[in-house]
């Protein structure tokens, strides 16, 4: 059994909010306010001006050597407070984290940096508190360099970068100076597309020499694509700790309520002065009663829609995510003749659009609605106006067993052909 390189032991954490502190006064006022208000530690409202709140609530877990340990969780879960007391920027309130071996944190953007210092005297100052020797700083020297591409303002004090290049030169350094085990909070979200994709296949690389990674994102599609296991921290407490394909997906369906049909009438309904959303809904196709959608049901949405501004050139636009969160197609009605291209007049509106069956995968999914003007001005937005499950069908899954790849799984059509017989050496052999 190999040993754990990072060890967490009912770790707890609890933080004290509502405590002011007072200005300094004169025994004259002290005395004073203590005769006028002698129970003044207590709020109006009953509550105690030194409340707590329990951000870590016994969590356990350990790491071995070169794994990368995803952690998900919503905001406000506890999981930057882990990674802060494993860094040790703050002490626990009880329980215990072990780590084995030299520890590089990139938790913020620019942490560990000198604003006044120079991009090249904060790479020597980031080794340095790491623990590393000039001669090992200098020896990656250039090759941090690089991979941040800020070679034109190495010599300019990092208090004049941009959050961008903070995070890179960051990144680069952590990275970089080889510490046993690198936390990474959600950082990355900092730079551009390439760039993260840069600094994703730099942590796989990392976990290849043996190093260990813990990883905070929001990115599901980073999680899965980059740690085998994850650990969901929700108020405090570890929900599941698993495979991250498994965490992932229960994380998300658990995050996403089940919408397959939403009504409004006209004073609750979402939209502006221009457009109110009336209803939004899937159904399976050519069915009166709602039924299970499988990976074969061809299904349809509906949305209905108050024009409210006359002569407006509206079109709707359906972005269809999965449950990683990668975006499986998106669609607007080109196709619509009867609208396409003229004005509406104000009214009550039903857009519908028809999907196939073989087409997705199974899983959860959910609709972002856009009402665009003018096909090109996004009046209003609608995050997940429907949310529903595809489920799989046994029959379409031949001797596959486990859940199929990819974002959709259409169902192509094949055809192998015999081009010529064997001759008889081909067949000897």
């Amino acid at each position: 059994m190999t040993e754990a390189i990072v060890r967490v032991e009912d770790l707890r954490k609890q933080y004290r909010i509502g405590a002011r502190r007072e200005a300094y006064s004169t025994l004259r006022e002290t005395m004073s306010r203590a005769v006028r208000a002698p129970v003044k530690h207590f709020k109006r409202n009953g509550r105690s001006d030194n409340e707590t709140v329990w951000a870590l609530k016994g969590i356990n877990f350990e790491v071995a050597p070169g794994e990368i340990l995803g952690i998900i969780g919503r905001n406000g879960a506890g999981k930057s407070t882990l990674l802060k007391i494993l860094s040790r920027i703050t002490e626990p309130t009880s329980g215990r984290a072990e780590l084995f071996g030299r520890i590089g944190s990139l938790l913020e953007v620019g942490t560990g940096f000198h604003p006044e210092l120079t991009g090249r005297e904060n790479i020597y100052l980031n080794g340095a508190v790491l623990g590393m020797k000039r001669t090992e700083i200098a020896a990656r020297f250039d090759e941090i360099v690089a991979f941040a591409e800020i070679d034109k303002f190495l010599d300019t004090a990092v208090k004049h970068y941009s959050s961008g290049m903070y995070m890179r030169l960051a990144f680069a350094v952590a990275a970089h100076l080889e510490p046993e085990i690198l936390l990474v909070d959600e950082v990355l979200a900092v730079g551009d597309a390439e760039f993260q994709a840069k600094c994703l296949r730099k942590m796989g690389t990392v976990a290849g020499e043996g190093r260990t990674v813990l990883f905070v994102s929001h990115n599901m599609s980073a999680i899965q694509s980059l740690c085998k296991r994850a650990v969901w921290i929700n108020n405090g407490k570890i929900v599941a700790d698993a495979e991250a394909i498994t965490v992932v997906a229960d994380y998300l369906r658990g995050s996403l309520q089940h919408s397959t049909e939403s009504i409004w009438d006209f004073s609750t309904a979402p939209g502006n002065d221009k457009v109110r959303i009336r209803r939004a809904c899937v159904k399976v196709e050519n069915s009166s009663v709602d039924q299970d959608i499988t990976i074969q049901t061809p299904f349809r949405f509906e949305f209905e829609y108050w024009n409210l501004a006359p002569d407006l050139h509206l079109s709707l636009s359906l972005h269809l995510y999965n449950q990683q969160g990668n975006m499986v197609f998106a669609t607007v009605p080109l196709r619509d003749s009867t609208w396409h291209g003229r004005p509406f007049p104000t009214g009550l509106f039903r857009s519908v659009c028809h999907v196939p069956g073989d087409l997705l995968n199974d899983g959860m999914h959910r609709v972002l609605l856009l009402v665009v003007k003018d096909e090109t001005e996004v009046i209003f937005s609608l995050e997940d106006a429907v949310a529903f499950e595809v489920f799989d069908s046994v029959d379409r899954r031949g001797n596959w067993h486990g859940r199929w790849p990819g974002a959709v799984r259409p169902d192509l059509d094949w055809e192998t052909t015999l081009l010529a017989a064997p001759v008889a050496e081909e067949v000897a052999r």
